[in-house]
């Protein structure tokens, strides 16, 4: 029996190919790892498969101009990028297939509490209890826990201290974030009416 042999080191810089061919090669080597990931992938992946100095932002952006026209497109969420069915063919994939439930079914005020930690983590009970001015249940937590949206963050190194909530990288998918900083303004969450009227200044 033959033993498995070591792939072939990968050739990054592809010095040989012409730039157009090389700029092309890239481009389909970033296309698929993409396509073989269910994460999002960051840029220090990406900046594996191809050359020194070549420009993983632009390689993308013309990744994405190509893919114009198709049913997917490229989304920065997260802190990387991951391919994503376009929405507007979410009623054609319901017709073909059974996918299962795959909406986050949360009520209003289950959103409430997911938008407070996300504007206000690493927060506690005790927090979210000051912002809604009653307890937050453990079935609650638990549900955004169970659905990936939220995690445990640092506590504090005194004894005893409670347990602190924050955003996971799924929430930022999920709501198809780049990141944090994409939050929206409190102000205009209260006008959507996801944020109870009573919300307090946010700091991010």
């Amino acid at each position: 029996m033959a033993k498995d042999r070591p792939a072939p080191p990968l050739d990054r810089d592809l010095a040989d190919l012409p730039p157009a061919e090389r700029w092309q090669t890239w481009m389909r080597r970033i296309e698929a790892v993409l396509f073989a990931s269910a994460a999002p992938v960051p840029r220090a992946d990406l900046a594996r498969v191809v050359g020194q100095g070549a420009s993983v932002e632009m390689l993308v952006e013309d990744l994405a101009a190509d893919l114009e026209g198709r049913a997917f497109e490229i989304a920065q969420v997260a802190g990387g990028w991951m391919f994503r069915t376009r929405a507007s063919y979410a009623p054609a994939i319901r017709a073909a297939a059974d996918l299962g439930e795959q909406r986050l079914d949360l009520s209003a005020f289950d959103l409430a509490v997911l938008a407070a930690i996300a504007y206000h983590q690493p927060i506690t009970r005790d927090g979210l209890k000051d912002i809604f001015g009653h307890e937050i249940s453990r079935d609650l937590i638990g549900r955004l826990q169970a659905r990936a949206l939220i995690g445990t963050g640092p506590r504090s190194p005194r004894r005893g201290a409670p347990y602190t909530f924050v955003t996971t990288p799924g929430f930022l998918i999920a709501f198809g974030l780049a990141s944090l900083h994409d939050l929206p303004d409190p102000e205009q969450m209260d006008e959507a009416g996801v944020i109870a009227p009573a919300w307090p200044p946010a700091a991010r």
